[in-house]
């Protein structure tokens, strides 16, 4: 049936206007001031704010092959709750995604078990240029360069097999950048020191250095091929040199992102919260955050995403070099931004801007991250002033814990509409009908 939200902040193309929105049949029909729809279920928002679903264009769900982490229907359960209502899954799950069969086999999970809209990285190794040009562009959202370490046989470290999958990967390319060597050598030096390592030896092993050779190298291929690059996670003050704020998005060949807990985590944190917050790249000393937002506000830096990477808390709690890293937080990652707007360093428009509408260009999403009539009604209906309490009893990951534990963070979902469905009401989450994403390119 029809559905009608009256009354909303809609935040929506760099404006606030107050208003009334009809969907039917999954999308969004009419937008109005004032709009009469007798046989339209209505959903009354009372001047709650009402913006178009997040797309986070990285996650990993684990699914295949690690699912005591996460499953694709866990983990996008707990992303539509928090308003991400289109995600991009990372390949280096178990078997990694390298060939087109084990990348279809993703597709089949989710369409079978996927809370949210969702689309999946084909995965590039130094072996498998063959099956990456197989890649079609209209229906994959990337090939995932591992220029850092990663799992499995998933790091591309050979300049020739770097040179080939840039200069013939026939769509967008998004990279992990750190140095493989700096790593190794970094880690040497801290072992002859004689002490226990912890996580406050991240940083300065996966350290600045490590970061900009690599996206510098990423760059120069780039650049050298004309490539379509998207650097994933910039974590240093070192690297924004690299980037412009000179052209439109659209425009743009190389674009960039930058993850919530990089803006809202610093070192000073790894005292109380240890591997809970060790990742790849490392959150690095207070003045990187500070740097990174200011690149995110001039446009230097594109999207906002989370790198959502769920372990076990059991696997967590291990010794530093045992311990994995990554962590989970696709369903927070608005309060996060929200932390940011109650603090004055952001508007609500801007948010919107780097987590809804840059991934729908930056990705060529067809009719998804704006509220337009005719496009998705993929909506998220929130109220910022709210505040949301981040407890064992609220998390839905897998995992089961989260960072942010134990915080009252702004932000409060009222609903999430996907495809023109109710799927969250009341905290209460229901699967709708996802879809898997339609991308406006050209296969040629």
């Amino acid at each position: 049936m029809p559905t009608l939200i009256k009354e909303a902040r809609i935040i929506n193309e760099g404006v606030i206007t107050q208003g009334d929105v009809l969907m039917k049949n999954g999308r969004i029909a009419k937008i109005d001031g004032h709009i009469s729809a007798p046989e339209a279920i209505e959903v009354a928002a009372n001047g709650l704010c009402l913006m178009p679903g997040i797309i986070d264009d990285q996650v990993h769900f684990r699914e295949p092959g690690l699912t005591h982490k996460g499953t694709i229907a866990s983990e996008s359960r707990a992303a539509i709750a928090g308003g991400t209502t289109t995600f991009m899954e990372m390949p280096n799950t178990k078997p990694n995604a390298v060939t087109q069969e084990l990348l279809q086999d993703k597709y089949d999970i989710a369409a079978a078990t996927a809370f949210a809209n969702y689309s999946f990285f084909m995965g590039a190794t130094n072996e498998n240029l063959e099956e990456v040009l197989k890649t079609d562009p209209t229906k994959v959202c990337g090939v995932k360069i591992f220029m850092g370490s990663s799992t499995g046989n998933m790091l591309v470290d050979q300049i020739p097999a770097l040179e080939q999958l840039f200069a013939n990967t026939p769509m967008l390319i998004a990279t992990h950048c750190e140095d493989e060597q700096t790593i190794r050598k970094n880690l040497d030096i801290a072992k002859l020191s004689g002490r226990t390592l912890t996580a406050a030896d991240h940083p300065i092993i996966r350290n600045e250095a490590g970061c900009l050779k690599s996206s510098t190298l990423a760059l120069g291929l780039a650049r050298k091929h004309g490539t379509r690059l998207h650097i994933l996670h910039i974590s240093t003050a070192d690297e924004l040199a690299l980037f412009t704020n000179h052209q439109s998005l659209a425009e743009k060949r190389i674009t960039a992102e930058v993850c919530v807990h990089h803006l809202y985590f610093s070192s000073d944190d790894y005292a109380a919260l240890g591997n809970r917050i060790k990742c790849n790249p490392a959150i690095k000393a207070p003045h990187h955050k500070d740097l990174l937002f200011q690149a995110l506000l001039d446009n230097r830096l594109d999207i906002i995403a989370t790198d959502h990477a769920p372990h076990t808390a059991q696997e967590k709690a291990q010794e530093y070099l045992s311990a994995p890293s990554g962590l989970p937080l696709v369903q927070h990652s608005l309060n996060l931004m929200l932390t940011f707007y109650q603090a004055e360093k952001i508007s609500l428009e801007r948010i919107v801007e780097k987590m809804c509408h840059a991934p729908a260009i930056c990705f060529e999403v067809k009719d998804r991250g704006f509220i337009r009539e005719g496009y998705w009604a993929d909506l998220v209906l929130f109220d910022p002033e709210a505040e949301t309490q981040i407890n064992s009893e609220q998390i839905l990951y897998e995992c089961g814990w989260s960072p942010l534990e134990n915080r009252s963070l702004p932000g409060k979902i009222a609903g999430v509409f996907l495809n023109g469905d109710q799927v969250v009401k009341n905290g209460a989450v229901k699967r709708g009908k996802p879809m898997r994403l339609e991308l406006a390119r050209s296969s040629d």
